[in-house]
């Protein structure tokens, strides 16, 4: 999927890639921000759709999105932006 993380995001958009996160199959999910603030310190939907569902990603499944790929919000996106960008993470791990 080259950089396309299992929940559609891609990670050389992000300002972290290559910085302090590899993207999250390399680290199996247990992103920087995971580390920080998960209790097992994996994304949660690296967990579900990778470990738990043994998906290649959020994509193969029937539900996406499902509630937890619509709440596991970036707090530095407003609500409009996150609406938006669920719509263009869906489109990509559809296609």
């Amino acid at each position: 999927m080259n950089n396309i993380s299992v929940c559609g995001l891609n990670c050389s958009d992000c300002e972290f890639y290559k910085k302090t996160c590899d993207g999250c199959y390399a680290v199996q999910g247990s992103t920087f921000w995971a580390n920080e603030s998960m209790p097992n310190k994996v994304c949660p939907l690296f967990q579900c759709a990778f470990n738990e569902r043994g998906y290649e990603s959020c994509g193969d499944c029937e539900e996406l999105p499902c509630a937890l790929f619509l709440q596991m919000k970036d707090p530095a996106l407003s609500d409009e932006e996150h609406e938006k960008m669920i719509k263009v993470r869906v489109e990509r791990l559809k296609s």
